[in-house]
Formats: C-alpha cells, structure tokens, sequence
C-alpha cells in the first residue's frame, strides 16, 4: 500500500508541475508584448518634476527646471496650429531634440497595417490618454504627438503615413475630449526613429509617442 501511495503521489506531481509549466505567462498582453496603459501611468509619465525644496544649512546643485527655454518656447509657439505635413524635417528633428529631456511617454499605440486606423487592442489606451490629458495635472499644456511607422516601404510613404497616425490620433482627442487643437503638436518620423532597430518590421514601430513639451502655468498660449 505504501509503495502504492507513492506511486500515485508521484503520478500527481508531475500532472501539477506540467499544469503549471503550460500555464502562460503573467501580465502577457495578447501577443505576449505590452499591455494597455491607465490613466494614471500617463498622468504620472507626463507631469512635470517638482522642484525640491531647498533645505537649510544643506549644499545643493543646480534644480531640475521643467520651464522650457526661450528657444524651446519660441520653436513650440511657432508649430501650434500647424498642419502636420507643413513641418520641414529641420522642424521635425528640432522638435525631437527639446522633447529629448521632456517627460514623455511612449504608449504603443498601434495601427492597422498600411493604415492610420487605430487598433482595436489599442483604443483604450487612446481613451485613456484623453483622460489623462483632460486632467487637471495635465490639461492646458502643450503636447507633441508623434507618430511613426515600421520600416516596410519607402521613405516617403511612410512619412505620410507616420503623419497621418499622429493626425488621426489627434483628431480623437479633439473630438471625443474636446482638447484644443492647439495644445497639441503633431509630427511625423516615418521609419526614421524604429523603437525596436533590431526588428524593422515589427508591429510595436508602428506607434505613437506623446510627449509634454510645456507646463499649463509656462506655457506662452
């Protein structure tokens, strides 16, 4: 009987362990990569960082200073209201290189393939940078919504492409959230700025990214 037992509870050993070893992996989204943002994350990856407080009798440097620079400003104020096509590349790597520092917040958001049509795995976290951008951590500032593409095709269609994902996620915002089209500046980078280089065609490229480029209380409106 003893030799029996163990028989048995050796047989239900390993029924568990293969149970657990098909089991998938936690937190997986559908095709095993990121899953949908809330938001809180966007409200939290876009707020500006609060100054410290200065300590008495302690040394410190200089303080991260989340107002823009007369340069930045001037270059935002000279691309709010602008058509997303009407950008020269020279404004499009100039836009890059002051959202560089800025918080920022790459929510993969994905598309159809060869289209601007948003993703139905990836409209709640549209939504939910509406409600994060209506805020009121957040709402009044100035945004950068960038769009971008894998790198099938060429080079000019993807920038179109690029252009009109960021244009389309736009005009959600503005007609579900009325957020003014104004406080967001749209721009496209094709297949010129892959998020995964090693995997030129992989679908998490096709994305938008969304970045705070000025505070409501520093924002020149």
């Amino acid at each position: 009987m003893n030799l029996a037992a163990k028989g048995l509870t050796a047989i239900l050993s390993i029924i568990t362990l293969g149970a657990v070893l098909s089991l998938p992996p936690a937190f997986a989204g559908d095709d095993g990569n990121s899953k949908n943002v809330t938001e809180d994350e966007i409200v939290r990856a876009l707020a500006p960082p609060p100054k410290k407080p200065l300590t008495r009798g302690l040394s410190i440097g200089p303080q991260a200073d989340p107002v823009p620079s007369a340069a930045e400003t001037k270059l935002i104020q000279s691309v709010r209201g602008r058509a997303t096509r009407s950008l020269s590349s020279t404004e499009r790597e100039e836009i890059a290189t002051a959202a560089k520092d800025k918080p920022n917040i790459d929510l993969e958001i994905t598309f159809d393939y060869n289209s601007a049509d948003i993703s139905a795995k990836s409209l709640p976290s549209v939504q939910a940078l509406g409600r994060a951008l209506t805020s009121p951590e957040l709402k009044g500032s100035t945004f950068v919504v960038a769009g971008h593409t894998d790198a099938a095709g060429g080079e000019a269609y993807n920038q179109d492409l690029s252009e009109r994902r960021a244009d389309s996620i736009k005009r959600y915002l503005v007609e579900k959230y009325s957020i003014a089209a104004t406080d967001l500046v749209t721009v496209g980078y094709g297949k010129s700025k892959l998020k995964d280089p090693s995997q030129p065609l992989a679908e998490v490229n096709r994305r938008v990214q969304v970045v705070n480029m000025e505070n409501k209380t520093t924002a020149s409106k």
